[in-house]
C-alpha cells in the first residue's frame, strides 16, 4: 500500500480517509440512472443507443440530459448494435416509365396517404426466404407482412391484400416501391388499379428513394437477424411476429419524434 500511495502521491492516511468518506449525491444519482439505462438497454435487446435512451428515461419522468446519458453508457460499455446491410443476388430491375417517383415532391402528412413496400432475403438453415412488407410512410407503422419460398408477384399481391384488408384506404392511396418485376408484374399492377391506388416507383438507380424501407429493413437484421441462427422457418416466424409487435407498440422512432408508431398514430388521428 504504501508503494502503490507513492506512486499517486498521496498519503496512507489520505487513501484511507477517501475510503471511508460516504458517497456523494452524484455519484449516487449516476448509480441508480446506470441501473435504469442498463434495465432499458436490456429491455430493448440492446438496439438503443443514448439518443433513444434518453428519451425512454424522459418517458419514466426522468430528468436527465443525454450528455450524462452518453457518458453512463459509454462508462457501462453499452453500444447499441447495428450491422450493414447485405443483399443476395442482387439485380437489375428493368424500367417502367409509365409509373414515375410520386414521392419525389410529396411527403406524408397523416397515416394512409403514402405506403411503401419491398422484398428482403433472409436466411433459414442456410436457404433464403422471402419477406415482403407494407409500411405507412407517415406513421412508420408495420400494416402487413408475409413469408415465402419464392420471390414473384404472388408474395406482393398476398401483403397488398392483407394491407388493404387491414386498413381500407381510401382511393388515391400512393403505393410506391422499387423497380423490381415483382411490382411490375401485370398481375400487381392491375391489382393496384382496382383498387384505386396510384403506383410509385424509384428511379434507376437511386434506391435511396425507398429510404424508409432500406430504413426498416436496417433495423430488423440489426435488431433480429445478425448473429441469429434460424433452425427452422418456424423459428423464423415466431421472431419476426415478436419483433413487428414490439416494433409497432414499443420501439421509439427517432423520425416521429421518438415516438412508437403506434403511438404517433394515435396522436395524429
Amino acid at each position: 500500500m504504501t508503494r502503490l500511495c507513492a506512486v499517486y502521491g498521496v498519503t496512507r492516511a489520505g487513501y484511507y480517509a477517501w475510503r471511508q468518506r460516504p458517497e456523494s449525491a452524484h455519484a449516487a444519482q449516476d448509480r441508480e440512472l446506470q441501473r435504469r439505462i442498463q434495465r432499458l438497454f436490456q429491455q430493448h435487446r440492446g438496439t438503443y443507443g443514448s439518443p433513444r435512451i434518453h428519451r425512454a428515461l424522459q418517458a419514466e419522468g426522468c430528468a436527465v440530459s443525454r450528455r450524462r446519458v452518453a457518458r453512463l453508457m459509454r462508462a457501462a460499455g453499452l453500444r447499441a448494435r447495428v450491422v450493414r446491410i447485405y443483399r443476395a443476388n442482387p439485380r437489375l430491375h428493368r424500367f417502367y416509365g409509365q409509373h414515375p417517383n410520386r414521392l419525389w415532391t410529396r411527403v406524408a402528412t397523416r397515416p394512409n396517404q403514402i405506403w411503401v413496400g419491398d422484398i428482403t432475403y433472409l436466411p433459414v438453415v442456410g436457404r433464403w426466404r422471402f419477406l415482403a412488407v407494407v409500411l405507412d410512410q407517415c406513421s412508420r407503422r408495420l400494416l402487413a407482412w408475409t413469408l415465402g419460398r419464392t420471390r414473384d408477384a404472388r408474395l406482393t399481391r398476398t401483403v397488398l391484400d392483407a394491407a388493404v384488408r387491414r386498413r381500407r384506404p381510401r382511393a388515391g392511396l400512393v403505393f410506391h416501391s422499387d423497380r423490381g418485376s415483382e411490382y411490375a408484374a401485370q398481375a400487381f399492377r392491375d391489382r393496384l388499379r382496382a383498387l384505386g391506388i396510384r403506383q410509385s416507383a424509384t428511379r434507376v438507380g437511386t434506391p435511396g428513394d425507398n429510404a424508409h424501407m432500406e430504413s426498416f429493413f436496417h433495423s430488423l437484421k440489426a435488431e433480429v437477424v445478425h448473429g441469429a441462427r434460424f433452425g427452422t422457418e418456424r423459428q423464423l416466424r415466431l421472431a419476426l411476429r415478436r419483433y413487428f409487435r414490439y416494433y409497432n407498440h414499443r420501439r421509439l422512432h427517432s423520425a416521429l419524434g421518438y415516438r412508437a408508431p403506434v403511438d404517433y398514430e394515435s396522436r395524429a388521428a
